[in-house]
């Protein structure tokens, strides 16, 4: 089994135990529904609420290896717990609290990605939207590389719905336009 899969997989069956809410963010969710892309590392994200994140961090770190000194302390002020899984693969593992983010893990549906390996993921358009918001050059070629593949199956309401608050919050309305260029193009 890949190593990457793998990780995923332990990581996954760790937080089904706990019933913890959870879906895979980042390269794993990109090979879904865009394009496969080299990736190092396991994003996940874990619907942890705020002022609840203290047993997630002790749980987490308590069964994971940290990559960091001082890991539940950046946990803390970050919001993402740094470990490894034993198969020494990085595991970032994002505390969500906002309602996108609880969007993100209720709308996250189990994807067969090798057989035997069922890992759950977020929507395409949750992806988009979390990609089109931190906006750094790979997440745009991510962008591309998901529209591209999934454009006439995106619900685009949707996708602007969640991100123009963000975009608002962030006082960047670059991203909806440049959104919007990368639609057009893919047509």
């Amino acid at each position: 089994m890949n190593t990457l899969f793998a990780a995923a997989r332990e990581v996954q069956d760790f937080l089904q135990q706990r019933g913890w809410r959870f879906c895979f963010i980042g390269g794993l969710a990109l090979l879904r529904w865009g394009r496969p892309r080299t990736t190092l590392d396991v994003d996940v994200s874990v619907f942890a609420g705020y002022g609840g994140e203290a047993p997630y961090i002790r749980e987490l770190l308590a069964r994971f290896s940290p990559r960091i000194q001082g890991a539940a302390e950046f946990a803390r002020d970050n919001r993402v717990v740094l470990i490894e899984a034993s198969n020494k693969v990085p595991v970032d593992l994002v505390l969500g609290a906002v309602a996108l983010e609880e969007e993100a893990v209720r709308r996250a549906t189990p994807f067969e990605f090798a057989p035997g390996v069922v890992l759950t993921t977020c929507s395409a358009e949750d992806l988009l939207v979390l990609k089109a918001f931190a906006s750094r050059d790979q997440d745009w070629a991510d962008v591309k590389a998901v529209v591209a593949c999934q454009a006439d199956q995106l619900d685009w309401n949707y996708i602007e719905h969640q991100l123009r608050p963000l975009c608002e919050a962030k006082d960047a309305p670059d991203i909806l336009v440049r959104l919007a260029g990368v639609r057009r193009e893919a047509k």
